[in-house]
């Protein structure tokens, strides 16, 4: 579990080819730090265990669903990637619950800069859109965000100057893939809602899950 605030900008060492994945080597400081063999690590949002370590950082491991489903598969060695270390019963809750399993990837859209501030509008798949709320928290290669904007396959944040300087997201081009994990607690919701529905019979059950479908059937 982490919290989506990012501790440190590493930089990647290189990326080897280990068996059927790959050994992906980080160099670092901070997040060495209490760091020890089977600790997890989030690497631009994506949960990953530490193999070893030495001086300079940490090696991990990427398997194929993990190199395919997110946007590690296109660092190469000078790559910086966003880092946090998983939370301790101690750890200050600066941001959200963050998983570090990544849903999918988006695309960067457009950045727009409002005097320190920056905007950034993101296109994602229309399958997590209906977890995407104005107002709600969003994880974008590890970091947590609010949703400003919404759209039909889109969404918007903005980043302060602070956070400007401390992740990844302001050095990327238009075009560029993003790490996207939506606020688990929207999954649960719609979990529950569907366990309970199911009991009003199986076509009700698979139907789309709407403010009128639930005044229908008496979940007001």
């Amino acid at each position: 579990m982490f919290t989506g605030i990012v501790e440190e900008l590493g930089k990647v060492r290189d990326c080897r080819r280990d068996g059927d994945g790959f050994a992906l080597s980080i160099d670092c400081s901070t997040v060495l730090e209490g760091t020890i063999l089977g600790d997890s690590i989030a690497v631009n949002g994506v949960c990953l265990t530490v193999t070893q370590l030495d001086s300079q950082g940490f090696v991990t491991g990427l398997a194929p669903e993990t190199r395919k489903r997110t946007n590690l598969d296109s660092l190469v060695k000078g790559s910086k990637v966003n880092l946090e270390r998983s939370v301790t019963p101690s750890t200050r809750m600066g941001g959200h619950f963050v998983q570090g399993h990544v849903d999918a990837t988006g695309t960067i859209r457009t950045f727009r800069h409002d005097e320190d501030a920056l905007w950034v509008t993101i296109s994602a798949p229309a399958e997590l859109m209906r977890y995407i709320v104005t107002k709600g928290y969003i994880t974008l290669d590890g970091t947590s965000l609010t949703v400003v904007d919404v759209g039909p396959d889109w969404f918007s944040v903005t980043l302060v100057a602070y956070t400007q300087a401390h992740i990844v997201m302001p050095g990327k081009s238009v075009g560029e893939q993003i790490n996207i994990e939506v606020d688990v607690l929207g999954k649960y919701v719609e979990r529950l809602l569907q366990h309970g529905i199911a009991g009003v019979g199986t076509a009700a059950a698979a139907s789309p899950i709407t403010p009128d479908f639930l005044k229908e059937n008496g979940y007001d």
